[in-house]
């Protein structure tokens, strides 16, 4: 997982694409959100936003 993030780190310090980081990040955080309250009673409002 660390080398996952090294490799995506030096890909964005070499082409100079760091305006991606804040979408991966987002993207990130959105997905574990949607993993983490599947099976919770906030689930339908969480469903709702998308």
């Amino acid at each position: 997982m660390f080398e996952l993030l090294k490799d995506l780190w030096a890909f964005l310090r070499e082409r100079k694409k760091f305006w991606l980081l804040p979408i991966i990040v987002l993207s990130l955080l959105l997905g574990t959100l949607l993993v983490f309250t599947q099976g919770s009673a906030i689930a339908p409002f969480i469903y709702t936003l998308f």
